[in-house]
């Protein structure tokens, strides 16, 4: 089947404490949003990429293209209002009928060919892929009383991205609406009555939100 992936890069650099969004910013002497598609374009030239970007972003995005010689092959798409919204306008933009269809935060530059390729054999057979690691420390619930009280961290998962679903499952799902308890697509398909079925993902698949994760990244980078 062919395969799409979605990278969806709509933040801002409120949490960055930085005018530049954080998917513009550099680590390593590059962009992070290039080094993310990048990453894609490595793992296969066949693969169809949509950007999904705030449309007052274009001109910025075009900008950085030209200064740091990147010339990968994608088609742009505007943003919506909500993640939702812009998962489903990237969504829309795609004319094929069947197919695979990744969806990946633009502010993970970190992830691997072999997750990426995981996750598309995951959700051929599966049909659904959702890129999760376990969790490191110990965790408790909080109720709503206000009193907490322990859980066993070996029955969570903290969830990453790419998250993969057969094309057809995701059109069919979206026709849901938005609802504010969506956090990710994979709570979209499940409201719709599909499985979710994870795939390991790698502790260095962060999401680059604020100025701790751009030290890191630029440690990771040098390591």
């Amino acid at each position: 089947m062919q395969e799409f992936v979605i990278i969806v890069a709509g933040g801002s650099g409120s949490r960055m404490k930085n005018d530049l969004p954080k998917q513009f910013l550099p680590i390593g002497g590059r962009p992070v949003l290039i080094r993310t598609i990048e990453t894609f374009r490595t793992y296969s030239d066949q693969l169809v990429v949509k950007l999904v970007l705030p449309e007052s972003q274009f001109e910025f995005w075009h900008s950085l293209c030209e200064e740091y010689t990147f010339t990968a092959d994608y088609e742009l798409v505007a943003g919506g209002a909500t993640r939702f919204h812009s998962v489903e306008n990237g969504l829309k933009s795609i004319d094929a009928k069947e197919g695979l269809v990744a969806i990946h935060d633009g502010v993970r530059p970190f992830i691997t060919d072999t997750i990426i390729a995981s996750s598309f054999q995951k959700a051929a057979e599966q049909g659904t892929a959702v890129t999760c690691v376990n969790l490191k420390d110990s965790a408790r619930i909080v109720l709503a009383d206000g009193s907490n009280q322990a859980v066993n961290r070996a029955d969570y998962r903290l969830i990453q991205t790419p998250q993969t679903f057969r094309l057809n499952w995701m059109r069919t799902a979206f026709q849901i609406g938005y609802l504010p308890r969506f956090t990710d697509c994979a709570s979209v398909l499940e409201e719709a009555g599909y499985p979710i079925f994870l795939i390991e993902g790698a502790y260095e698949n962060i999401k680059i939100t604020t100025p701790e994760d751009l030290l890191w990244a630029e440690a990771f980078l040098k390591k």
